[in-house]
């Protein structure tokens, strides 16, 4: 008797072809309904389903493999269940070509109604799967069209599927379930709101179930001695978008440092640059040209900049790469590069030149991740030794002010204001920025007190040649007691941008009035541990 092989594919590329080289090795195929016609459309001899069951679909499909003679065939061992398989009549099946219903396409399209998106949860095909693969022993279990080539060869080569390959087989199918299911599970719950992200229930479920896909292995992590990789969300909006153009391949830490500073620049208007070290902004700006904005973000603070990573909203020419190669770099990470550019930044052997597409969180007003939308439905997430905390995503919240000292700021003021108050998003707590002309001038933060923030800001700021005089602060955390607002105005502040909230909150206006300093108040913080 001919070994038997099961046809059941939603996704029939490279289907007939696999079936075809089985058929030349003398394998039976059994298939369902439209795969059944594909194959026979093909020339090749095949037996449908019904016909080895003796039982019609029905119900319009739903019914059609869940029959004693399929799932015999797929879960006996000829060894011990000898007798049922005569007694019965089973012919076993030794390999299990199956995917299932596209779910997930249907449900990610706006088209589709709820009853059309129910009909594609797939029964008959995780049953086969399951099956197949929990008898791994002796069944072959194909899920993914990439395995076709593989699983041909090797069966061509050896007339059967090594213990390994069946085993591998296995692990796959059981991972394809599973995301199948966690995709159906989260389709459902979302139903009883406007989807995912529509609301604390949505977004933070009892349970939170992630499929993340590993995009590479790194060298190592945050110390040599740490093993690391990268993962992303699977199917992610700029998932494959990342290109690296020269230079080694991403560090644990470029990553983290790249990330960074790609949500800072992209929260910023264009043209932008800005530059991160150590998961913290050394300085930002925006101006008229890449090259420009570069130079401003630099000045900032050109000894930190030193071995950090530099991000622009925009292409980089010419001009702008020959000012970033005077800079010792780890990362420059830009939306496009002319040509010219990328020839001028491929001669710096070690600096890694990273082309990234626009983020799709931009068109919306907000920033973007290397790996996706940094304000998607996905937590934002914090590993603990034996926990995870999860949020939501730090978004909004950037232009609503409510003026509370008796002068309000001038248009310029604000501006400076707005811009201070974007890039203190990204500063780790306790946080504090003085800007000025689109230009930070003086950075603090990780300190355990803001006011130690703001005199290390406010050093920075003397340290690269600036003066504060009529410049704008942002902190992202309510200033606690009058004296930090006393502090920044003696170094020349005109305008405060905080959240408010403080006990002390009329003392610290009063201070501001004394002083004559625009002060605004957010509603809203924007601590970042």
């Amino acid at each position: 008797m001919p070994p038997r092989a099961l046809f059941s594919v939603s996704e029939k590329t490279g289907a007939v072809d696999f079936a075809a080289r089985l058929a030349a090795l003398g394998w039976e195929l059994v298939a369902s309904g439209g795969t059944a016609q594909a194959l026979r459309a093909a020339g090749l001899e095949v037996k449908d389903v019904a016909s080895v069951t003796g039982a019609p679909e029905m119900m319009g499909g739903r019914v059609k493999t869940l029959h004693p003679l399929i799932h015999g065939g797929l879960l006996c061992r000829p060894e011990v269940d000898g007798h049922d398989l005569a007694k019965h009549g089973i012919q076993p099946i030794s390999l299990a070509v199956i995917n299932l219903y596209p779910f997930v396409e249907t449900a990610s399209s706006a088209a589709a109604a709820p009853a059309e998106v129910i009909e594609q949860i797939d029964v008959g095909g995780p049953a086969m799967i399951r099956a197949a693969a929990k008898n791994h022993g002796r069944v072959g279990v194909v899920v993914d069209p990439s395995d076709y080539e593989t699983v041909a060869a090797e069966l061509e080569a050896a007339g059967k599927l090594g213990e390994e390959t069946r085993r591998r087989l296995a692990v796959k199918a059981f991972d394809h379930t599973a995301r199948y299911d966690r995709a159906i599970c989260g389709w459902l719950a979302s139903r009883d709101g406007a989807g995912l992200g529509a609301g604390a229930e949505a977004v933070l479920p009892d349970r939170l179930s992630l499929e993340l896909v590993k995009q590479a292995d790194l060298r190592y992590g945050e110390n040599p001695h740490q093993q690391a990789a990268v993962y992303a969300p699977a199917g992610p909006p700029n998932a494959g978008s990342m290109r690296l153009l020269g230079g080694k391949p991403l560090s644990y830490n470029n990553l983290a440092d790249a990330d960074l500073a790609w949500q800072c620049v992209w929260a910023l208007p264009q043209p932008a640059c800005a530059i991160i070290k150590h998961a913290t902004p050394c300085g930002a700006a925006v101006s008229g040209s890449a090259s420009d904005a570069y130079q401003r973000a630099f000045a900032a603070d050109s000894e930190s900049a030193f071995g950090g990573v530099i991000a622009f909203n925009c292409e980089v020419d010419e001009e702008a790469a020959r000012a970033v190669s005077g800079q010792f770099a780890e990362v420059v990470i830009a939306a496009g590069f002319s040509p010219k550019a990328a020839e001028i930044l491929k001669d710096r052997r070690n600096l890694r030149i990273v082309e990234q597409a626009v983020p799709v969180a931009r068109e919306r007003g907000g920033s973007g991740s290397l790996f996706g939308s940094a304000d998607s439905g996905t937590p934002r997430l914090k590993v603990l030794d034996d926990a995870i905390l999860a949020q939501t995503a730090d978004t909004g919240h950037t232009e609503r002010h409510e003026v509370v000292s008796r002068r309000a700021p001038s248009d310029e003021e604000l501006r400076d204001a707005r811009f201070a108050w974007t890039v203190a998003r990204f500063v780790s707590s306790n946080a504090v920025v003085y800007a000025r002309d689109g230009q930070t001038l003086g950075i603090g933060g990780g300190q355990t007190s803001r006011v130690m923030s703001a005199r290390i800001a406010a050093w920075r700021a003397a340290a690269a040649g600036f003066d504060l005089a009529g410049a704008a602060m942002a902190s992202d955390g309510f200033l606690p007691f009058a004296d930090g607002l006393a502090a920044a105005a003696n170094e020349g502040i005109t305008v405060v941008m905080q959240p408010g909230g403080s006990i002390r909150d009329q003392e610290v206006i009063a201070a501001a009035d004394e002083r004559d300093v625009a002060m605004l108040f957010t509603g809203a913080r924007h601590f970042r541990h």
